[in-house]
Order: structure tokens, then C-alpha cells, then sequence
């Protein structure tokens, strides 16, 4: 007896923070993935980093051996110098790319990617002044962008998602959840298809050292908005139409954005997620609940009693043309 008394109030604890319990688990599974990624980025990458230190050792030996009337020091200098300078996009290489960084091509590119968060960081401002107005630009123009493809992944997403799921319902009958889980995959297999497989077959045609796989790594590091830099389409060298070439880039970038917001809104509206959403919120007490109807009912008796008064004044105000009126006629077969 006392048991089974027990395991019912564990059962109706457990039901009554269920919210707590699976945001716990939530907490506890995103740590996990992280600790994940970082065993296995680890485990792939810090062989090829020893292999490249070992590399560049042997090279600078080999060169101050070959080149005794330079000192270690003065090599170290330059080579801090020329790391430096690339960091801020400037490269000493006779084979780098001889175009300005900050032409008007290339300083749209950099505010596009200031805008959208990507930061693929190439290229970065070089003056204080630089620094200071990409600050004031990042504040005001980030939330503008947010703003910005807030109202234009709306309005897509009423004709391109809600108005395709409901005519095909209302039109032929079919169920609206299923009509929506098949529509999202679709669509996400065009934005896939569109924004992926095709521009990282073009950029593997176009850039010269990239193959398939670094061009469609390229096109998901960009759209997914984690720009790590490593790739850079029109840095090459001897470019041809490279102003253009980055205009195109930088549109690109705008509608392949648009277009995944586009699809993770489809994915967000289906009923299946929305349902494994609610698993990890807060839920309203019904407290709140109570306060939100009574403000509700307030409004509309408030609206209400409103919409009376006006009534009863514009009853006023014919009152008296009414009653002109009717003493006119009532005086009239007196005076006859």
C-alpha cells in the first residue's frame, strides 16, 4: 500500500514539473553534443596540426641554414609582420590577388557579411575610425536586418508555405498535417537543390583550387550564417569580372539566407514540432490565464460600453431634430 502510494506521488511529481524535467534533459543533451563535437574535431584535426608544425620547422631550418646572414630573430620579425598583414586581408605573395580590399565591391561584400553575421573575417577595418563605425553600423544595422527579413520571410512564407498547405486541404480534402510535412520536405529539397548543389558546382568551376566538397562547405558555412573565413570566393588570383563576381555573391548570399529562413519557418510551423516545442517551455500558470481572459473581457466590455455611449450620443443629437420635427406636425393640424 504505502508503495504504491509512493510511486503515484513520484508520478504525479514527475507529471507536475515535467517541463523542468525535460528542459533539464535538454541542458544536459546540448553539453553532451558539445563535448561530442569536441572529441571528435579533436580526435580528426590535431594530427594534421602536429604534421603542419613539424612541416613549418623543418622549412625555417632549412632556411636559416641555407641563408646563414639572417638571424632567427629578424626572420621571426618579418614573419610576424607578414602574419599580421594577412590577417587584415593584405598578403606580400606575388601570386596574391593585386585588387584592393576595400573597392566598393569588395566594402558592399564586407558590410553584407556584417550584416547578416556571417564575418567570414578576411577582411577587417585597418583605421580606428574603421573600427569604430563598423561598431555603429553593427548596432543599428543588425536589428534592422533582423527587421529586415522578419517582413520578407512573412510575406514569402504566407504565399509559399500557408496558402499552397491550405488549398491543397480545403481543395481536395487532404489531411493538413501530412499536406504540410510533404510540402517542407519539398521545399527543402528545392532550397537544398537551389542554394547548395548548384552554386557549389559553380563555384567549383569558377575558383580554381576549390573542388565540390570545399565549394558546397563553402555555400553551408555561408547560409548557416558561421562564416569561418577559410574560404573566400573572388580572393583569387587574377580574377576575371571580379566586382561583379562579388556583386553576385553578395546577392547570392541575401536570397540564400532569406530562403533557409524560409524553411526552418516551414519546419518551426509544423504541428509534430510545435508539440516537441511546448515539451521544453514554461507553461502558463492558469493564474495568468485567468488574468489574461479577464483583461480580455475587460477591453471588450470596455469597447462595448464605449461603442453604447456613442450610440446614445448620436440618439442625442437627432433627439432634438426629431422633436422639432414632430411638434411641427403636431402644431400644424392644431392650427388648421
Amino acid at each position: 500500500m504505502l508503495q504504491s502510494l509512493a510511486g503515484s506521488s513520484c508520478v504525479r511529481l514527475v507529471e507536475r514539473h515535467r517541463s523542468a524535467w525535460c528542459f533539464g534533459f535538454l541542458v544536459l543533451g546540448y553539453l553532451l553534443y558539445l563535448v561530442f563535437g569536441a572529441v571528435v574535431f579533436s580526435s580528426v584535426e590535431l594530427p594534421y596540426e602536429d604534421l603542419l608544425r613539424q612541416e613549418l620547422r623543418k622549412l625555417k631550418r632549412r632556411f636559416l641554414e641555407e641563408h646563414e646572414c639572417l638571424s632567427e630573430q629578424q626572420l621571426e620579425q618579418f614573419l610576424g609582420r607578414v602574419l599580421e598583414a594577412s590577417n587584415y586581408g593584405v598578403s606580400v605573395l606575388s601570386n596574391a590577388s593585386g585588387n584592393w580590399n576595400w573597392d566598393f565591391t569588395s566594402a558592399l561584400f564586407f558590410a553584407s557579411t556584417v550584416l547578416s553575421t556571417t564575418g567570414y573575417g578576411h577582411t577587417v577595418p585597418l583605421s580606428d575610425g574603421g573600427k569604430a563605425f563598423c561598431i555603429i553600423y553593427s548596432v543599428i544595422g543588425i536589428p534592422f536586418t533582423l527587421l529586415f527579413l522578419t517582413a520578407v520571410v512573412q510575406r514569402i512564407t504566407v504565399r509559399v508555405t500557408r496558402r499552397p498547405v491550405l488549398y491543397f486541404h480545403i481543395r481536395w480534402g487532404f489531411s493538413k498535417q501530412v499536406v504540410a510535412i510533404v510540402h517542407a520536405v519539398l521545399l527543402g529539397f528545392v532550397t537544398v537543390s537551389c542554394f547548395f548543389f548548384i552554386p557549389a558546382a559553380v563555384f567549383s568551376v569558377l575558383e580554381d583550387d576549390w573542388n565540390f566538397l570545399e565549394s558546397f562547405y563553402f555555400c553551408f558555412i555561408s547560409l548557416s550564417t558561421i562564416g569561418l573565413g577559410d574560404y573566400v570566393p573572388g580572393e583569387g588570383y587574377n580574377q576575371k569580372f571580379r566586382e561583379l563576381y562579388k556583386i553576385g555573391i553578395t546577392c547570392y548570399l541575401l536570397l540564400g539566407l532569406i530562403a533557409m529562413l524560409v524553411v526552418l519557418e516551414t519546419f518551426c510551423e509544423l504541428h509534430e514540432l510545435k508539440k516537441f516545442r511546448k515539451m521544453f517551455y514554461v507553461k502558463k500558470d492558469k493564474d495568468e490565464d485567468q488574468v489574461h481572459i479577464i483583461e480580455h473581457d475587460q477591453l471588450s466590455f470596455s469597447s462595448i460600453t464605449d461603442q453604447a455611449a456613442g450610440m446614445k450620443e448620436d440618439q442625442k443629437q437627432n433627439e432634438p431634430f426629431v422633436a422639432t420635427q414632430s411638434s411641427a406636425c403636431v402644431d400644424g393640424p392644431a392650427n388648421h
